[in-house]
């Protein structure tokens, strides 16, 4: 992709000169980061909060980003006869029978578990709901590791073949770690729970009231995240705020790809191209600023819980 110039609604040209910014665990201000040769972007939110709209339009026109879906890979690490599947059919059989669907071929016998997929809806009342954080933690055991092979297979497929951004569409992003590997982190958020309970419920009318309330707060709080992605600094981590319509969306979607397409220009991606061991240590600065500003968010949030 070539990021020289770009047309929305206006046309943007991009300077030669980046200045990430990310936030100084000593001092608290803000000190200069690299240009990436592929910028990654760590897509995340709550459940019911728009993060899947937003990653629909990064991927169309004009922006064309490729996304790596955490969502569709964590389904296809559990198709049957994976490792991911043959874990979970160990743990969670015995105790909940219905777990598995009937097989689509019919030469399989019923009694069969080693071809019939997961029924999805029955695990994820099994996990969901209060009294169930240990199934949830077992089931993330399985999956995470499974999920994060793939996602990196991914990124190099994308890399050599010469995009200069990806997005990384992960609902878990910091409960699985995955910050650390993001050039960018970008939450899309709600103000309000009750909110993410109706849209939750207008996309899954199966769920009660109850239910769609448990799976919202079995979540780390949006807001929370907000405020963890803002403390990486103004030009490292952007929050969506998806209150409004599809088109208030799209602005805001296009505000943020403007800063994206400014802050890395063409040129840079082609010298590091050729520098591998530029881009070895530019990647390993990378990711010791983003353990700094982990190490400094962590610090602060045990400062406010002792006050």
């Amino acid at each position: 992709m070539c990021f020289c110039e770009m047309h929305v609604t206006c046309k943007i040209r991009f300077r030669s000169s980046l200045h990430f910014d990310i936030m100084d665990t000593a001092s608290f201000r803000y000190v200069p980061n690299p240009i990436h040769i592929m910028l990654i972007i760590g897509l995340t939110g709550g459940i019911a909060t728009g993060k899947s709209t937003v990653s629909s339009i990064l991927s169309s026109a004009p922006y064309s980003l490729p996304i790596i879906d955490a969502d569709k890979i964590a389904r296809q690490v559990v198709e049957p006869g994976t490792v991911a599947y043959k874990a979970i059919i160990a743990h969670f059989l015995l105790t909940t029978p219905d777990l598995l669907l009937p097989s689509q071929d019919p030469s399989i016998p019923s009694t069969s578990i080693e071809h019939r997929p997961i029924n999805r809806p029955v695990l994820g009342r099994r996990v969901f709901g209060p009294g169930r954080t240990h199934d949830r933690k077992v089931l993330d055991s399985i999956i995470h590791p499974a999920v994060r092979r793939e996602i990196f297979k991914n990124l190099f497929h994308y890399y050599i073949r010469g995009h200069g951004a990806v997005v990384l569409d992960i609902p878990l992003l910091y409960e699985a770690g995955m910050d650390m590997i993001c050039g960018m982190v970008v939450v899309v958020g709600v103000k309000s729970i009750s909110v993410q309970t109706e849209r939750l419920r207008l996309r899954d009318p199966h769920l009660s009231v109850t239910e769609a309330r448990d799976r919202v707060e079995s979540q780390w709080d949006v807001r929370d995240k907000a405020r963890r992605c803002q403390a990486r600094g103004p030009n490292r981590g952007k929050v969506i705020w998806n209150d409004g319509t599809r088109e208030d969306l799209e602005i805001e979607v296009r505000k943020l790809m403007g800063d994206v397409y400014r802050q890395n220009p063409a040129w840079w991606k082609w010298i590091l191209l050729f520098s591998p061991w530029l881009l070895v240590l530019i990647a390993m600065r990378e990711s010791l600023l983003n353990w700094r500003t982990r190490r400094s968010w962590n610090r602060q949030n045990k400062i406010k819980a002792k006050l």
